[in-house]
């Protein structure tokens, strides 16, 4: 799955409107890449799904 930040947090590192895949959901939430090339857990509701 790929998703689009929609959110403008200063605290993480991921860039508002940018696309990113989705590694896995782990209750309910995203494992992605982020920009610092490290993977964390997001929740869904800070990206919208842009191909399933």
């Amino acid at each position: 799955m790929k998703v689009r930040y929609i959110a403008h947090l200063d605290v993480i590192d991921l860039t508002e409107g940018a696309t990113y895949k989705v590694l896995s959901v782990e209750k309910n939430w995203y494992r992605i890449v982020d920009d610092s090339d490290d993977d964390y857990l997001y929740p869904p509701d800070l990206f919208e799904i842009v191909e399933d």
